[in-house]
C-alpha cells in the first residue's frame, strides 16, 4: 500500500547559531506544513541536510516530528548510508521513533553494482515492519537504480515505491511499465510531477512545498481529480519559483527562502554555507513575484 499519494514536503531542519537543531523553528514548520494541508512530511532528507546530522540528531528530530504530527499526516524518516550496516541501524531506529515509512536513498560514493544495490536494499527492508520508498538520485550519489533493479525490488513486500530523482522521464517510463500497478511512484524534481504523474505516479516529494505549500498540494489535487489544466497551469506557474530554489545547491536556496519569509534563521552547517548576492537576490525576486513575501 501506498504511504501517501500527493504531496509530501521534504522538510527543511531549522538551525540555532550555536548549530543545535531548532526544535522550536521546526514544530512551527511542521505545524504549518499540516495547517496547509500537506499529505506527508519527510524528516531528514536531503533538504533536511541529513548528512550533516550525526545519529542522535537524526534519530531526534524524526522522534520530534512523530510527536508533534500526532498521527495526522505520514511521517516518512529519511535513511539509507554508503555502509548497509549503518544504514540497517538507522533504520530500525527510526521505525523505533515512530516513523510510518522510510526514504531509504542509495549507497553513495561507493557506487556499488546494481547487484550490489539489490542486496542492499532487500537486507534494509528485511530488517523493519514498516513500508521502505527506494530514492534514487544519482546526481548526489553516483548511483542510478536501473528500472530493471526497481521492478526487482517491487517484489519485496516492504518495499511499496519509489522517490524518483533522475530527471530521466524515459527512465520513470520504463519503470512504470515494468513494476506492479501497486508499487507508488513520486517524482523527486519539482518541475516533472504532472509528466510523472502521467505516467502513473502518486504525487512527489517536493522541495518547494517548504514555501509554496498550498499551490504544490493543490497541483498533485488537481491532477488527480482530473482537472488536467489546472494541475497543467499550477506546474508552469511553479516553474520560475522552483528555477529560483535550486539556483544554488539545495537545500542552500529552499533555507534562504524560509529565511525570508520568517520561518528559520539562515543557518546551515558546513560545507553548505549561505548563497551569495546573486542568487540571494534572485530567490527574493522569485519569492517577491510570487506574492510569498
Amino acid at each position: 500500500m501506498a504511504i501517501f499519494t500527493g504531496c509530501g514536503v521534504a522538510i527543511a531542519t531549522p538551525f540555532l547559531p550555536d548549530g543545535q537543531v531548532d526544535f522550536q523553528a521546526f514544530r512551527d514548520l511542521i505545524q504549518w506544513q499540516i495547517a496547509q494541508g500537506i499529505d506527508a512530511i519527510v524528516v531528514c532528507g536531503t533538504t533536511g541536510e541529513s548528512s550533516t546530522l550525526d545519529d542522535r540528531e537524526h534519530i531526534e528530530a524524526v522522534q520530534f516530528c512523530v510527536d508533534v504530527v500526532q498521527g495526522r499526516v505520514p511521517v516518512i524518516g529519511g535513511a539509507g548510508s554508503n555502509d548497509t550496516r549503518h544504514g540497517i541501524q538507522l533504520a530500525k531506529a527510526l521505525e523505533q521513533a515512530g516513523a510510518d515509512g522510510l526514504l531509504l536513498v542509495t549507497p553513495y560514493y561507493n557506487k556499488c553494482s546494481q547487484r550490489g544495490l539489490i542486496q542492499h536494499y532487500t537486507a534494509t527492508a528485511d530488517s523493519v515492519d514498516i513500508p521502505c520508498l527506494l530514492y534514487s538520485v544519482s546526481s548526489r550519489t553516483g548511483v542510478n537504480i536501473a528500472p530493471q533493479t526497481v521492478a526487482a525490488l517491487a517484489a519485496h513486500p516492504n518495499i511499496v515505491g519509489i522517490k524518483e530523482a533522475s530527471g530521466d522521464i524515459a527512465q520513470v517510463a520504463e519503470i512504470a511499465r515494468l513494476v506492479p500497478e501497486d508499487f507508488a511512484i513520486y517524482s523527486g524534481n519539482d518541475d516533472m510531477v504532472i509528466p510523472i504523474m502521467a505516467l502513473g505516479g502518486l504525487g512527489y516529494i517536493s522541495v518547494v512545498a517548504n514555501v509554496a505549500p498550498k499551490d504544490s498540494i493543490r497541483m498533485t489535487r488537481s491532477f488527480l481529480e482530473g482537472n488536467l489544466r489546472e494541475a497543467r497551469d499550477l506546474q508552469l506557474h511553479l516553474k520560475s519559483l522552483i528555477d529560483a530554489l535550486f539556483a544554488d545547491v539545495n537545500p542552500i536556496p529552499v533555507k534562504a527562502a524560509l529565511h525570508l519569509m520568517g520561518k528559520c534563521q539562515l543557518e546551515y552547517r558546513l560545507p553548505l554555507c549561505p548563497p551569495n548576492r546573486q542568487v540571494m537576490e534572485r530567490i527574493r525576486h522569485e519569492m517577491t513575484v510570487y506574492g510569498l513575501i
